[in-house]
């Protein structure tokens, strides 16, 4: 490896809210009183020694995350935040962790007001809106090798996100998610239920294909769109950024830890489990006779031997791991994978649904929805 990998520590928290937002027009459905489950999310670049012992980092900043929202949970956010929107929630949390719980090298908050739809603060404070779609088609890949199971017609019930910064650009309003809604509809008619080889541009429709293929067309009408991301299985799934393909493949180990560094007494220091989620990302350049970066079975290929080694076993006793906290796990996964995968650039492990950490060799740029 060029470089040591960076980390960054992950939280979640969900809290339950009523809110009312005025400056919508008048007959938006959230202009009047409503409520949500929301979730939280933060990312930061943590120093060392700013948890109570290393290791517990994921621990401490979920803790943090859980005290911050804690005023929001089963209230009315309006007594909180003048115009509850999910940036400016984000934003009330972001400064209330920096200023008041002195979290340092905060990189994104982010908040789901819905499952489909959120928003992320970068590290700049720029606000990127999301939202995910779904669509269900057919396909088959006609350049696989003979015998590939992506070569015969088959299907899949696709879902894509559209994520735009909506701080680029000149625009009056804000970017919403009804906006995104009106951009994707005709997409929509187009994808849903059709054979995508038989669509102008798509006759050799992977995943990296086709997030490309949205990229040109919805670009031009979304000037601020920052990415796309196709997954075609709920494990497996492409970005295209209009320059660069990154590919993901996920999967769930069923395993034990304890952290010996932890102290006498702790819980993380005796030996309990997750059911952790692991996604290994790649960058490669086109494949131009297969369309893709990467074969998903082929990345599923080559780190078998190491997901047996992790999936239903003690992970404190890996050989060549100094302990077995998240970040430890998930930088030993990045450099014994690295070996078979060479486009291996990040692995995000997560001990909970958006608690973990995400160590890259590369920048944190597209951070998918948890």
């Amino acid at each position: 490896m060029s470089s040591s990998p960076s980390h960054l520590f992950t939280a979640s928290a969900a809290f339950e809210s009523a809110c009312q937002i005025d400056a919508l027009p008048v007959g938006h459905r959230s202009r009047g009183l409503h409520g949500h489950s929301y979730l939280a999310t933060v990312r930061a670049q943590l120093p060392d020694g700013w948890s109570p012992f290393p290791g517990s980092e994921v621990h401490a900043l979920r803790e943090c995350l859980e005290r911050c929202i804690a005023p929001l949970d089963h209230a009315l956010l309006n007594a909180h935040i003048a115009q509850p929107t999910d940036e400016n929630i984000a934003r009330w949390i972001r400064q209330r962790l920096e200023n008041e719980f002195g979290v340092p090298g905060i990189t994104q908050v982010g908040i789901h007001s819905t499952a489909n739809a959120g928003v992320d603060l970068d590290a700049n404070g720029q606000a990127h809106v999301w939202r995910r779609y779904r669509f269900q088609a057919a396909h088959q890949l006609p350049n696989v090798p003979m015998g590939h199971k992506c070569g015969r017609m088959h299907g899949h019930g696709f879902e894509l996100i559209l994520h735009a910064n909506q701080d680029l650009g000149e625009r009056d309003l804000s970017i919403d998610y009804d906006h995104l809604d009106a951009i994707w509809a005709p997409y929509h008619a187009q994808l849903n239920y059709q054979c995508l080889n038989e669509i102008e541009g798509l006759s050799n429709p992977t995943s990296e294909v086709i997030s490309s293929w949205l990229w040109e067309r919805i670009k031009p009408q979304l000037p601020e769109l920052s990415w796309v991301t196709v997954y075609e299985t709920g494990s497996s799934g492409a970005n295209f950024d209009g320059e660069r393909y990154r590919i993901w493949k996920e999967f769930t180990l069923d395993s034990a830890v304890k952290l010996k560094r932890a102290p006498n007494g702790h819980p993380l220091a005796g030996i309990h489990g997750h059911t952790f989620t692991l996604r290994l990302h790649l960058s490669a350049l086109l494949d131009e006779v297969y369309g893709w970066a990467m074969d998903f079975g082929d990345v599923k290929r080559l780190f078998d031997p190491i997901f047996k080694s992790l999936d239903h076993h003690p992970l404190h006793e890996l050989p060549g791991l100094e302990d077995a906290d998240t970040a430890s796990l998930a930088a030993w996964v990045l450099r014994e994978a690295q070996t078979q995968l060479k486009p291996l650039e990040r692995v995000d492990l997560y001990e909970t649904r958006g608690s973990g950490v995400i160590v890259s060799q590369g920048p944190f740029e597209e951070l998918i929805p948890v």
